[in-house]
Parts: structure tokens; C-alpha cells; sequence
């Protein structure tokens, strides 16, 4: 389930990076790359700093609970991005996703906890 889980939030992260450029220029007349891009970098700062912060985190409430707020954050992602008014909220979106992405991460520590140390390279590679 897991690894079903991350293939489809990878899908979804990599299709927003080739739609949300045409999205930006047609939804809200932003026709610069920079400020096109503004979302990747969002996401990536973000991404980074919670990951940052997710290992202590999960070492003071837990992983499982780790994972169940980072599929909380998600909830309202779908929802920003179709009813944005403005790329403000695209960037939002975003961010939230990158805490959610951040927070998911140890999502491979749990893979290797549930097929034990033997199996750690099929777990790290699925």
C-alpha cells in the first residue's frame, strides 16, 4: 500500500510540473519563467526544511503518526489548486504539499521496518 501510495504522489507532483507552466499562463496571464517556476521552488525549500525537521519529529510522536498528519496536510491540496484565484494559491498549495511530501518521507523507514533488515534494498528500491 505504501509503495502504491508514493507512486501516485509521484505522479501527481510530476504532472503538475509540466502542466502548471501552460496553468499559470492561461488561468492567470503570468508569463514569466521565474515566476512560473516560483511553485517548484516552493515545494523544494519546503520539502527540505521539513525533511529536516521530520526526523525529530518522528522520533518524539512516532512515525505512523508522522505519516498520518503529512496525509492530513494533503486533504486540502486538490482543493486550493481548483478553486486558486490567484498564483498566490497555487504557491500555497505548494508549500503544503512540500510539508506533506517532507513529512511522508519516512515512508522508506517504515517500508524497511515492515520487511525487517534483510529485505531493506527491496523495500528502499520498490
Amino acid at each position: 500500500m505504501l509503495v502504491l501510495i508514493n507512486a501516485f504522489v509521484g505522479g501527481m507532483v510530476g504532472l503538475e510540473r509540466s502542466i502548471f507552466p501552460q496553468y499559470a499562463k492561461e488561468s492567470f496571464s503570468i508569463e514569466s519563467n521565474i515566476a512560473i517556476l516560483s511553485f517548484i521552488t516552493a515545494f523544494g525549500i519546503t520539502k527540505a526544511v521539513t525533511n529536516l525537521l521530520a526526523g525529530r519529529f518522528a522520533n518524539r510522536f512516532g512515525r505512523k503518526r508522522l505519516l498520518i498528519v503529512g496525509w492530513l496536510f494533503a486533504i486540502p491540496i486538490p482543493f486550493i489548486l481548483m478553486n486558486a484565484t490567484s498564483w498566490n494559491w497555487v504557491i500555497f498549495a505548494n508549500v503544503i504539499l512540500g510539508i506533506n511530501q517532507g513529512l511522508r518521507s519516512s515512508t522508506v523507514v517504515m517500508k524497511i521496518d515492515l520487511v525487517g533488515v534483510k529485505n531493506r534494498g527491496l523495500a528502499m528500491g520498490l
